[in-house]
C-alpha cells in the first residue's frame, strides 16, 4: 500500500490546479518524482556532498526554540511554529565562503514576476526588492514559502471541491507582514490554514532575555539587535475521523550583530496526527519524509524523527500529540545553500506525503462513536498547543500579536469528557498505545 500511495503522490493529486503558471506546475511535477528539485529560476547546481549533523558546538547551548518562539510572537504567527527544544541541529562542517550577489537579468526578472503571479497573493516583500537581490537567501526563502503556500492551498482546494480559501493579508507596524489563507466548513476539511510571515525589525527585550538565558550572546548596539524572520506554517483538520490532521512549518532567521556579523539558521518540521491508526498511512507518511531527508544524509531522518517524537509530548497525559514526523531547529551548517536545499526538499514532500491520505479517506464511512473519538483527540491537540507550544504561549503574551493567526492552528470543534477511557483492545486503545510508545515506521 505504501508503494501504491507513492505512485498516487506523483499523479493528479500533486499536479494541482495551478492555472497557467507553467514554471510552478512543471517544478511540482519534477519534484513529485522524488529527485532533488530546485525552484524555477534558482541558479546553481545541486551538490552531491552528503549532509550530516553533530553535537552542539562553539561554546554552549544555542537558543534554537526560544528565539524562534520569540520571533514568531513578534510576527503574530506563533501558531505557525512548533519550537520546544534548545538542542541545535547541525549538518557537518560549516562553509565559510560567500558569493557576491549579482544583479538579475531582465529575463530573470520576468521569470520571477511570473512565478509570483502563481502565489495566493503578491509576496510580502515588494517585487522590485526581490528582483534587486535574486541571490540573497531572504529572497530564495520568501519565494519558497510563498510557492509552498500556493501548492498546498491549491491541492487542498482541489480535494475539497467545495469551500475556497479566504486570503487575509496583514502588516506588522514594526516591519514586514504576512498572508493567512484559511478554508473553513468545506466538504472535506473542517478547517485548513496555511500562513506565511516575513517580518523584520529589532529584537524585543524579551527575546534578548531568552537568548541570554540559553547561552547565546550577540553583540548589540544601544540594546538593539536587527533581525529578519520568515516562514510558512499550516495545520489542516479534515472532517472525516479516518483522515488525519497534519501540521508543518519551515522557517529562516537572520540576526545582525553590532559589528555587522550575521548569524542565520533554519528550522521546521512536519508531523501527522491521525484519530485512528492506519499502518499503511503511517508508513507512507514517514517514508516520504525519510526519502526527502535521505537526499541530504542518511542520519537526518532518524535524528529529526526522534526530535519530533520528543517535542510533541503532552506531559500531563503521558502521550504524544500524534505519530510524529520530523522536527529540527537552529540548522546552520554546512552552508546556507545546502541547508536551504534540505529545507526545500522537506517542503516539496508535504503534498505527496499527505494529500494521498486525505483522498483515500475523505469519503470513508464512520460511526457517531468514531466522530466522538475524533473530537476527544482534537481536545488533546488543543491542550498541547495552548499548554506546551512555546510559540503559541509567547505570542499570546506578547502585546500587539495577531491573535487570529496565533489560534489558526486550533480546530473548529473539540470535546472533553470526564474520565473517558477507551475499551481494551479497541481501535481507540490501539492508537493510544502508539501515542504512548512511538514506533519506527520505515524499518
Amino acid at each position: 500500500m505504501a508503494l501504491h500511495l507513492s505512485r498516487l503522490s506523483a499523479s493528479s493529486c500533486w499536479r494541482v490546479a495551478q492555472g497557467s503558471c507553467g514554471a510552478l506546475r512543471a517544478w511540482s511535477q519534477r519534484c513529485a518524482t522524488g529527485r532533488i528539485c530546485r525552484l524555477p529560476g534558482t541558479a546553481g547546481t545541486v551538490h552531491s556532498r552528503e549532509l550530516g549533523h553533530g553535537p552542539t558546538a562553539r561554546g554552549g547551548p544555542r537558543l534554537g526554540a526560544g528565539l524562534t518562539a520569540a520571533l514568531s510572537g513578534l510576527a503574530g504567527l506563533a501558531a505557525a511554529v512548533a519550537f520546544g527544544h534548545v538542542e541545535r541541529a547541525e549538518m557537518v562542517p560549516k562553509s565559510t565562503g560567500a558569493r557576491s550577489l549579482e544583479p538579475e537579468r531582465p529575463e530573470e526578472q520576468d521569470e520571477l514576476a511570473g512565478r509570483c503571479s502563481c502565489f495566493m497573493a503578491s509576496p510580502v516583500t515588494d517585487l522590485r526588492e526581490l528582483q534587486a537581490r535574486p541571490g540573497d537567501m531572504k529572497t530564495k526563502m520568501e519565494l519558497l514559502i510563498m510557492e509552498t503556500q500556493a501548492q498546498v492551498c491549491q491541492a487542498l482546494a482541489q480535494v475539497d471541491g467545495g469551500a475556497s480559501f479566504s486570503v487575509d493579508r496583514w502588516e506588522r507596524k514594526e516591519g514586514g507582514g504576512g498572508i493567512s489563507c484559511v478554508l473553513q466548513d468545506g466538504r472535506v476539511f473542517e478547517k485548513a490554514g496555511v500562513s506565511v510571515s516575513v517580518v523584520h525589525g529589532n529584537l524585543s527585550e524579551e527575546a534578548s532575555k531568552q537568548m541570554r538565558s540559553r547561552g547565546k550572546m550577540l553583540k548589540t548596539e544601544d540594546g538593539k539587535l536587527p533581525f529578519c524572520a520568515m516562514g510558512v506554517s499550516s495545520v489542516i483538520h479534515p472532517k472525516n475521523p479516518h483522515a488525519p490532521t497534519i501540521h508543518f512549518n519551515y522557517r529562516y532567521f537572520e540576526v545582525e550583530e553590532a559589528d555587522g556579523n550575521k548569524q542565520w539558521w533554519f528550522g521546521g518540521g512536519c508531523d501527522l496526527t491521525p484519530t485512528y491508526l492506519n499502518l499503511d498511512d503511517a508508513v507512507h507518511f514517514h517514508r516520504t519524509l525519510k526519502e526527502a531527508c535521505d537526499q541530504h544524509g542518511p542520519d537526518l531522518y532518524p535524528r529529526f524523527k526522534k526530535w519530533c517524537d520528543d517535542y510533541f509530548f503532552i506531559a500531563h497525559r503521558g502521550e504524544r500529540r500524534g505519530i510524529g514526523g520530523i522536527f529540527f531547529d537552529d540548522l546552520d551548517s554546512p552552508s546556507k545553500e545546502e541547508v536551504f536545499r534540505f529545507v526545500q526538499s522537506c517542503a516539496q514532500a508535504i503534498v505527496p506525503s499527505y494529500i494521498p491520505l486525505v483522498k483515500k479517506h475523505c469519503d470513508d464511512s464512520f460511526t457517531p462513536q468514531e466522530k466522538l473519538w475524533q473530537q476527544l483527540r482534537r481536545g488533546r491537540y488543543v491542550e498541547f498547543n495552548l499548554l506546551y507550544d512555546r510559540g503559541t504561549k509567547f505570542g499570546l503574551f506578547t502585546p500587539g500579536s495577531r491573535i487570529e493567526s496565533i489560534l489558526m492552528s486550533l480546530p473548529l470543534t473539540a470535546r472533553w469528557e470526564y474520565m473517558h477511557s477507551p475499551s481494551e483492545n479497541s481501535k481507540e486503545a490501539e492508537i493510544l498505545e502508539v501515542l504512548r510508545h512511538p514506533r519506527d515506521w520505515v524499518h
